[in-house]
C-alpha cells in the first residue's frame, strides 16, 4: 500500500510544480530532486509487491515509508496553505489588485512572505534526508528477500509460501441446505456430450467445501460414480500435486519420477473413458482452472468436476453454465447449526436459552464459519451445572455483540480465513478494502459514492487512457468477484448500484485500520456518550464520527494529519455556527468532507478555506445560493449538495474549478453565464441544470461531460433551435424532468449520437415520438416516467436496434402494438402503475430475458404469463446473463 502512497505524493509534487510555479520559486529545484528520489521507491515498492512474500521485516519497513510519505504530503499542504492565506490577505489588502488566476495568481507572488518559500525548500530538503535512510533499509531487505527466496528454489519457494489447508473437512454438525443440495446433484445428474463443469462460488467461511464434500460423499453418487477424487488447489497451484492426486486413485505406484508431460498423458487416459467425478476444492485462478482442464478429457460426456472458489471469475471461467453462488443460512438454518455446535452431546437446547440462542444465530449473518466459532465459545463459557438464569446472562451478552466475541477466539479462524483473500490482494486494492470499515456496519454503500471517495482518498493510480472512475469501477468489481464485497442491487446492465460488506469482514477491516493507524472512530467512551479525547499528536488521517460532534468540536483542538471527515449518523445531526465554523480550523488540510448527516440552515462560507478538498457533500435544507467563495476550491472533484429547494442560484464560477469532475444536486442550477475561467473540460457530472442554464456556452466548456440531468421547463431546450445537447459529443446518460410546460419533440434527432441512456420524466409526449428515440442508435436503456408520453395507443414503427432496457411507468396506454423485430436486443422490460394496459405483447418475448410488471389490470398481468409460457416452451435458450432463462416478477394486481 506504500506505492500508492508514493504515487499520490507524485502526483501531488507534479501539480505543484506545475500549477504552483510562481509561489514555490527556489524551493522548484528541492521538489524536482524529491521526485527523482521517488522512482526508485516507487520501483522499490513495486518489485516487492510482485513477490510471494514480503517477510514481516520489509512490511514494517513499508509501513515506515507510508507514513513518511503522509509526513510529506502534510508538509507541502501546510506550506502551500499558509502561503495561500499570506497571499489571500495581502490581496484583499485595499492596494492590492486582483487578477485572474491559474491555481494561484501571478500577481500574488509578491504577497507571498519569501520566508515562506525558503521554509518550503528548507522542508522538502529536511523530508528527503529523512526518506532516504528508510529507502536504503527497504532496498537492502529486499536484495535480501530475492537472494533467499532465490537460493530456496521455486519448489521451496512455493512450499513455504503454501498455506496450509485444514485437512480435516468438516463431516458431521452441517446442516441440510435441502434447496441448494437438490440443484447441484440436478446438475450432476444432467447428461452432457463434453465434461461438465459445475462452480459453487461464495465469500470466506460460507461452507463451499463442507457443502460440496457432503454431496461428493453422499450414497446418492457412490454408486453412479465408483471413481470420485478429491484434490486441494489451495492458493498456491502446483500442477504436478493435482496430477499426483488424480492418479492416486489409480495405482499404488510410485509416480514421482515421471515428468509433468507423463503425469498428464497418464491421467487423460485414466479418464477417458470412464464415468467420474472430481472436485477441485479452493480454486484461486482462472489460469490454473485452465491449466488442469488442459489435461482432463474434455470429450468425455461422463465425468463430472466440481469446482468451489471464492472468485467469480473462476466460475465463469469454464463450463458451460453460470456459476452457483451459494448463498448464506436463514435464520432457521443459522439455529440449527449453533444447537448441533453447543448441544450436540445433550440433545437439544434448554427452553430459557432458545430466544436468545435464536438471536444469537440470527446475529451471524447466516455465515456458517461465524456461527461455528461463536458455537465454540459458547460452549467453552458453558458448565451446565451453573444456574441457568447466570448462563442466560452470559448468552445475552454474546447476542448484543457477535463481532466483539469473535475477537476473543484462540485461534483466530475468522481472521485467518478473510487474512488469506487480503493477503494476496494486489497493494492498491488493500487500502480500497480496508476504507470499507469507515461505513457503519450493514451500511448500504452507493457504489456512485464509493468510488469518487476512493479517488479523493488518492487510492486509484491513473492508468494510461483510461480515466480514474473506469479504474475505480474495476477494482469494486475485482472486490466483488474475490466476494469481499457484497452487491446489495445492481441496475439494468448489471452495473453496482448498492454495496456493502458482511460483518465479519467489517470486523476484519477495521482490526486492519487499527494496526496501519488508517482510520480512527470517534464513537462515545464505554463510561457514557461523551467522545474520547483523541491526542493531537496522533497521526490519523480519517476521522470516522459516529458521537457528539458538538462536544467534540467545541474541544478547539487541531488536528494537522486528518485529511477526512466522516459523518454516517442515521438522523441529521443540527451544529450551532461556532462548531461549524471550528471544522476548518481543526482540520486544516482536510481532502474529504463527507457531512450529508450534519444539517446546515445556509451553505458554509467557512469550508472555502480549505483549499485541499477534493470531495465534499452537504445538506443544506433551504439553499437558495451556492456561494462565490466556492471557487476557491481549485483541487475540488466531487461537489454533492442536498437540499429541498427546488432552484439554486450558482453564484460560484464552475469555470475556475479546474479539478471539478462532478457537481450533483436535487435542485435545478441555474448558472451565472458571464463567468469565465479556463475550467469545465474535466466535467463528468452536471446534475442538476436549469433549462437556461443549457447553452452553448456551458456545451463548449463542459464539452467530455458524460452525465446531465435537466428539470425545469424545456420548452426552449427542446424547441429545435437549441442545439446545447447535439454539442455534447461524449454524453452517455441524460435524464429530463419537465415542469409547467407542453413540448414536443424536433422532428430530427436532437440528442447526442453516443448517448446510451436516456430517462424522460413529465414530458407528456405522444407515442409517435418514440420514433424519434427510436433514431439513437447506441440508446440501450430508456426510462418513460410519469406521463413521459401520453395516449392510448402506441403502435412501434422503428426498430430501437441497441435498446436493451425500457421501463414505462405511470402511463395511460391502453393499447400497445408492435412486431418481433422491432426491440431485438430488448432483454428486460419493467412496466408498472399503467393500470389502463390490456395487454403486453406477445411479440417481445423473442428476446426477454426478465420481465417485470407491478400494479397492471389482470389482463395485462394474464399476458405477462402467456410471455413467460412462451419461453418455457422454447427448446435450447441459452442461460442468461441473471442466470436463469427467463425471470418474471409480478407486483400487485389491479381488479378493475
Amino acid at each position: 500500500m506504500a506505492e500508492t502512497a508514493v504515487e499520490s505524493l507524485v502526483e501531488m509534487v507534479t501539480n505543484i510544480v506545475i500549477h504552483y510555479a510562481t509561489l514555490i520559486a527556489e524551493a522548484k529545484e528541492q521538489l524536482l530532486e524529491l521526485q527523482k528520489d521517488l522512482e526508485p521507491v516507487r520501483a522499490c515498492l513495486k518489485e516487492a509487491a510482485e513477490m510471494p512474500d514480503k517477510g514481516p521485516l520489509f512490511k514494517v519497513i513499508e509501513k515506515r515509508m507510508r507514513e513518511a510519505i503522509y509526513d510529506v504530503e502534510d508538509a507541502l499542504d501546510t506550506c502551500l496553505s499558509r502561503a495561500e492565506a499570506e497571499a489571500e490577505a495581502a490581496a484583499s489588502a485595499p492596494a492590492a489588485k486582483p487578477k485572474k488566476r491559474y491555481f494561484l495568481s501571478r500577481g500574488k507572488k509578491a504577497a507571498a512572505d519569501l520566508v515562506t518559500t525558503i521554509s518550503m525548500a528548507e522542508t522538502v530538503q529536511k523530508l528527503r534526508a529523512e526518506l532516504k535512510p528508510i529507502y536504503e533499509e527497504a532496498k537492502n531487505e529486499l536484495h535480501n528477500l530475492k537472494t533467499t527466496q532465490a537460493g530456496s528454489g521455486s519448489s521451496a519457494k512455493e512450499s513455504l509460501a503454501l498455506v496450509k489447508k485444514d485437512e480435516s473437512i468438516r463431516r458431521d454438525k452441517v446442516v441440510a441446505l435441502e434447496d441448494v443440495e437438490k440443484t447441484i446433484f440436478g446438475y450432476i445428474a444432467e447428461e452432457t456430450k463434453a465434461l461438465d463443469f459445475i462452480s459453487i462460488i461464495g465469500m470466506p467461511g460460507l461452507g463451499k467445501t463442507t457443502l460440496t464434500w457432503k454431496i461428493f460423499d453422499s450414497d446418492t453418487l457412490k454408486g453412479p460414480y465408483r471413481i470420485r477424487i478429491w484434490v486441494n488447489v489451495s492458493q498456491k497451484f502446483n500442477k504436478r500435486d493435482v496430477l499426483l492426486s488424480i492418479l492416486k486413485e489409480f495405482t499404488d505406484q510410485n509416480m514421482s519420477g515421471k515428468e509433468n508431460f507423463d503425469l498428464e498423458q497418464d491421467v487423460r487416459r485414466c479418464l477417458k473413458d470412464i464415468k467420474f467425478l472430481i472436485v477441485l476444492d479452493d480454486v484461486w485462478k482462472v489460469k490454473d482452472l485452465l491449466t488442469i482442464r488442459s489435461f482432463l478429457p474434455t470429450n468425455n460426456g461422463e465425468g463430472k468436476v466440481i469446482i468451489t472458489s471464492r472468485f467469480e471469475d473462476v466460475g465463469t471461467g469454464v463450463g458451460r453454465r453460470e456459476p452457483y453462488n451459494l448463498r448464506f443460512l436463514t435464520p432457521k438454518e443459522s439455529w440449527e447449526l449453533l444447537q448441533l455446535e453447543v448441544f450436540e452431546d445433550v440433545g437439544e437446547c434448554p427452553e430459557e436459552l432458545e430466544d436468545v440462542g435464536k438471536e444469537i444465530a440470527k446475529n451471524c449473518d447466516g455465515l456458517p464459519l461465524t456461527i461455528v466459532v461463536i458455537g465454540g465459545i459458547l460452549l467453552a463459557k458453558d458448565a451446565r451445572k451453573r444456574p441457568i438464569g447466570v448462563r442466560k446472562d452470559e448468552w445475552t451478552e454474546v447476542s448484543e455483540d457477535v463481532i466483539r466475541f469473535l475477537a476473543t477466539d484462540k485461534d483466530k479462524r475468522i481472521v485467518e480465513v478473510v487474512a488469506l483473500s487480503y493477503d494476496i490482494l494486489p497493494d492498491e486494492l488493500k487500502e480500497c478494502l480496508v476504507y470499507m470499515g469507515v461505513f457503519p456496519e450493514d451500511y448500504d454503500i452507493p457504489a456512485w459514492i464509493l468510488i469518487r471517495l476512493w479517488i479523493a482518498e488518492g487510492f486509484i493510480l491513473q492508468k494510461e487512457g483510461q480515466t480514474l472512475e473506469k479504474t475505480a469501477e474495476e477494482y469494486l468489481n475485482d472486490l466483488v468477484n474475490r466476494k469481499l464485497v457484497m452487491v446489495g442491487r445492481a441496475n439494468q446492465m448489471g452495473e453496482n448500484k448498492i454495496c456493502g460488506v458482511h460483518d465479519v469482514i467489517h470486523a476484519f477491516c477495521t482490526s486492519k485500520a487499527k494496526e496501519m493507524n488508517f482510520f480512527q472512530e470517534i464513537k462515545p467512551s464505554e463510561r457514557g456518550l461523551v467522545p474520547p479525547v483523541i491526542p493531537a499528536t496522533e497521526k490519523y488521517h480519517r476521522f470516522c464520527f459516529n458521537s457528539d460532534l458538538s462536544e467534540f468540536l467545541s474541544r478547539e483542538a487541531e488536528y494537522p494529519s486528518v485529511r477526512s471527515f466522516l459523518c454516517f449518523y442515521k438522523d441529521l445531526v443540527k451544529l450551532d455556527k461556532d462548531h461549524i465554523n471550528a471544522i476548518p480550523d481543526a482540520f486544516q488540510l482536510l481532502r474529504v468532507l463527507n457531512s450529508y448527516s450534519i444539517k446546515f440552515h445556509q451553505f458554509p462560507q467557512t469550508i472555502s478555506k480549505l483549499s485541499h478538498l477534493r470531495y465534499v457533500t452537504l445538506y443544506v435544507d433551504n439553499l437558495k445560493v451556492i456561494p462565490e467563495s466556492i471557487s476557491k476550491l481549485w483541487n475540488l472533484q466531487t461537489l454533492l449538495v442536498d437540499t429541498d429547494s427546488s432552484t439554486v442560484v450558482m453564484s460560484a464560477n464552475l469555470w475556475a474549478m479546474l479539478c471539478l469532475r462532478h457537481f450533483k444536486t436535487k435542485a435545478a442550477v441555474v448558472l451565472d453565464q458571464e463567468k469565465e475561467g479556463k475550467g469545465g473540460q474535466n466535467i463528468q457530472t452536471l446534475s442538476t441544470l436549469s433549462p437556461e442554464s443549457c447553452t452553448e456556452t456551458v456545451a463548449n466548456k463542459a464539452r467530455n461531460m458524460k452525465e446531465l440531468r435537466v428539470r425545469g421547463n424545456l420548452s426552449t431546450l427542446l424547441d429545435g433551435n437549441n442545439n446545447f445537447l447535439e454539442k455534447l459529443r461524449y454524453l452517455e446518460k441524460l435524464k429530463l424532468v419537465n415542469e409547467k410546460s407542453v413540448i414536443s419533440l424536433p422532428k430530427t434527432n436532437c440528442f447526442p449520437k453516443n448517448l446510451k441512456r436516456l430517462s424522460l420524466r413529465k414530458t407528456s409526449l405522444d407515442w409517435s415520438d418514440m420514433s424519434i428515440l427510436a433514431q439513437m442508435e447506441k440508446l440501450q436503456v430508456l426510462k418513460l416516467k410519469q406521463n413521459a408520453f401520453t395516449g392510448i395507443t402506441w403502435i412501434v414503427s422503428r426498430t430501437f436496434s441497441s435498446l436493451q432496457f425500457l421501463l414505462v411507468s405511470e402511463a395511460d396506454l391502453v393499447n400497445w402494438e408492435t412486431s418481433d423485430d422491432h426491440f431485438p436486443s430488448m432483454t428486460c422490460l419493467s412496466i408498472k402503475k399503467c393500470g389502463k394496459l390490456q395487454k403486453i405483447p406477445l411479440e417481445l418475448a423473442k428476446k426477454l430475458q426478465k420481465l417485470e410488471i407491478d400494479s397492471l389490470q389482470k389482463s395485462a398481468t394474464d399476458s405477462a404469463r402467456e410471455i413467460q409460457k412462451e419461453k418455457e416452451n422454447r427448446q435450447g435458450e441459452q442461460k442468461t446473463r441473471w442466470g436463469v432463462a427467463f425471470q418474471l416478477s409480478v407486483g400487485s394486481v389491479l381488479n378493475y
